[in-house]
């Protein structure tokens, strides 16, 4: 496993490396606690969670000295899965690990640049350690074999993703660095939502409290709320308000159909919107605004639900036998058209 040094555990704070550069420095819970000098490691682990909760990515102040910057990097993000351990709100732990994956997802892009050379091998390393993917560059192309590609590709839903659609050599697949670092990201989430998960920590500590009594009710705003939709859904339908209500990411081409499909059957703007709270990447105000321009509030164009053909392109479609002869998701569970 590749040793990283104190600027790269900052930046990456759910490696291994991290446990062991705190421990060297003492820390324990109960100082966290107690000490009125520690409370900025828990300040900031409470602004990283709470950033995450409004659908944001924690950034790094700009004046932070860079000694005290490491330290504070470092320990709020093992502070913050204490505190989402803590409270037991699994809606704040998808929502933070979707959030701290793109967080390294930017890292990672400035990491992979040609130059500094140290940085890109650096990157690559960690990229081959923690997700077994073996990176190359040729110019200013990212390379990845095609079968990791392929494994990692099927978790996107746009044109752009298919392998047909991709620039393929020698068994390789080019991608920008954007890209590259954006196929890892449900394995980056994956791996902190493991890191949070399998962390063993005693009951409630002493100063800890208030914070994860915020943390609750912070949670309760993401609360299911049920959107009634006369008729039974047709089978992509159901499929994108499960993953919603599973606190899975969902899709923008799934968005655009789920949306689409209410408003057209219709539902409202206001009624619909809480479907998406669960989603890990929820902000309201992004969601109101997009809901608004699919109806046609905002933008004076309603938009149509995609047909049938549209929705099987983008891998969304799981018919069944009841989607005989639709073509479009809108006519489910009507007469067959002849």
């Amino acid at each position: 496993m590749i040793k990283l040094g104190p600027e790269e555990i900052a930046k990456y704070p759910f490696v291994e490396d991290a446990v062991s550069y705190i421990q060297k420095y003492g820390f324990t819970l109960d100082l966290l606690g107690t000490d009125p000098d520690m409370h900025v490691f828990i300040d900031t682990a409470m602004k990283r969670i709470r950033t995450a909760a409004d659908g944001g990515v924690y950034e790094t102040p700009p004046n932070a000295p860079d000694g005290r910057r490491i330290m504070i990097e470092t320990l709020s993000f093992l502070v913050a899965v204490i505190l989402l351990k803590l409270c037991g709100m699994q809606t704040l732990v998808r929502r933070f690990a979707l959030a701290e994956a793109r967080r390294a997802e930017k890292n990672l892009e400035v990491d992979l640049r040609i130059y500094p050379a140290d940085k890109f091998e650096l990157a690559k390393r960690l990229i081959g350690d923690l997700f077994s993917v073996n990176i190359q560059r040729v110019d200013d192309d990212l390379l990845v074999p095609v079968q990791d590609y392929l494994i990692r590709a099927a978790n996107f839903h746009e044109r752009e993703w298919n392998l047909v659609n991709r620039r393929v050599s020698n068994g390789q697949v080019h991608l920008t660095r954007h890209e590259a670092v954006r196929l890892l990201r449900r394995e980056i989430d994956s791996y902190i939502k493991e890191k949070i998960t399998s962390t063993k920590i005693p009951t409630m500590q002493i100063g800890f409290e208030a914070p994860v009594a915020e943390l609750v009710e912070i949670s309760k705003k993401f609360a299911s709320e049920t959107v009634q939709v006369s008729g039974e859904h047709p089978p992509c339908i159901k499929h994108a308000i499960e993953i919603l209500e599973k606190g899975e990411n969902l899709s923008h081409s799934g968005r655009f159909m789920l949306g689409t499909f209410l408003l057209n059957r219709g539902q409202n703007v206001e009624q619909i919107a809480p479907l998406f709270k669960n989603a890990p990447d929820y902000n309201e105000r992004t969601t109101m605004y997009q809901l608004r321009n699919l109806s046609g509030v905002s933008g004076g164009t309603k938009y149509k639900c995609p047909s049938c053909e549209k929705i099987k392109s983008q891998d969304m479609c799981f018919a069944n036998e009841k989607c005989d002869g639709i073509f479009t998701p809108l006519h489910f569970g009507r007469k067959k058209i002849a």
